[in-house]
This record gives C-alpha cells, sequence and structure tokens, in this order.
C-alpha cells in the first residue's frame, strides 16, 4: 500500500509539473506581429498563420539561405494593392551565435543592391541603411530601391533585423514604387513593435 501511495504521489508530482511546465513552453515562443501593426496601407493587411522553418527560397530576398530553418517560424503578410510583408524570427543556440546571424544578415542587406546588379546585368539597384532603432538588443533598418528598364518595374523593399537576446527577427515590406513612395517611418514603429513583442 506505501508503495502504491509513493507512486501515485510521484505521478501526480509529475502530472502538475508538466501542467506548469505547458504555459511556460508556450510562452517561450516569440510572438509575431499581428496584421494591423504593419505599416499603414490604403487597404487593411492580412496576415497568414505562423508557419516553422523559413519561407520559400530559403529565406527572403537579400538574405536567402542566411536563416537556419532550424528554431524558425514566419508570418507573411499582403494587402489588396500587392504591397507585401513577411517576418522570420529565430531561436540561436546562444546569444553569441544570435549576435553572428544579425551581423550576417546586416552585411546581406547592406549589399544587397550592387549583388543583385550582378547576379542582373541591366537591373538598377540600390541598398540604403536608416539607422540602428533603440529597442531590447537593437534593431537596423535597410531599403533596396530596384529599377528594370527593360521592363519598366520599379520596386521598394523595406527591411529591418532586431535582436533579443537569443531571438533574431528580421521583418521586410515591400510594393512597387521608389523610397519616396515608402512608409518608412511606419516600418519603424512596425520593426520597434516585432522586436517588443517577441517575449
Amino acid at each position: 500500500m506505501n508503495r502504491l501511495r509513493t507512486a501515485l504521489a510521484t505521478a501526480a508530482a509529475l502530472g502538475l509539473a508538466a501542467l506548469a511546465a505547458a504555459p511556460a513552453q508556450a510562452a517561450a515562443q516569440p510572438a509575431f506581429l499581428a496584421a494591423s501593426q504593419m505599416p499603414p496601407s490604403s487597404t487593411p493587411w492580412t496576415a497568414t498563420q505562423v508557419f516553422p522553418g523559413v519561407p520559400e527560397n530559403g529565406g527572403v530576398l537579400c538574405a536567402p539561405y542566411k536563416i537556419p530553418a532550424q528554431n524558425t517560424r514566419y508570418r507573411e503578410f499582403s494587402t489588396e494593392l500587392d504591397t507585401n510583408g513577411v517576418q522570420v524570427t529565430t531561436v540561436a543556440r546562444t546569444e553569441a551565435d544570435a549576435v553572428k546571424l544579425v551581423d550576417t544578415l546586416r552585411k546581406s542587406l547592406a549589399g544587397c543592391g550592387p549583388l543583385l546588379e550582378r547576379q542582373n546585368p541591366g537591373l538598377h539597384a540600390v541598398s540604403a541603411y536608416h539607422g540602428k532603432l533603440a529597442v531590447e538588443e537593437g534593431a537596423w533598418v535597410y531599403s533596396l530601391d530596384t529599377a528594370d528598364p527593360q521592363v519598366g518595374n520599379t520596386d521598394i523593399h523595406l527591411f529591418s533585423v532586431g535582436r533579443d537576446g537569443r531571438t533574431v527577427t528580421l521583418v521586410r515590406w515591400g510594393q512597387m514604387g521608389d523610397l519616396a513612395d515608402a512608409p518608412l517611418t511606419g516600418f519603424k514603429t512596425t520593426t520597434k513593435t516585432a522586436v517588443n513583442k517577441l517575449y
């Protein structure tokens, strides 16, 4: 009988520990932007569910295959006017690994324009840095302005990379047009929200 009581007590203790751990595990997952937290648009934003891994083609424009698929999730955003975006968030093994990933992504974003021009003769692409934001361990904002004279298309993309401890998040916004058409101030607000929401 004593053995039975001990076994029941142990099982109950394990059950309580599991219940206590469940909310903690759920809370440990970084949170994502809501559609309403993207920069203002003339038509409403919609957001997909949060998916595991990285988006198609290994990540995002300017940083393909830089973000590991393991411990990574993403959410995509869109409007009726072809304005689109994505947030990719990864939890690194250590804080040092997170710092290294941020450095890698920042170099990719800063050098994206010249790289695209080398890969696509005739394309005009300009990357620009728009400063560091004071949020958690920091966030950095970039833009990519492209023009293809052969097709007559111009596109503008805004990017940001932010970090909170071991967690790194990358946000991209894009549409047709140029930098003058981009909501740079609103995107910086979105970036701060994204980093603050992680935990």
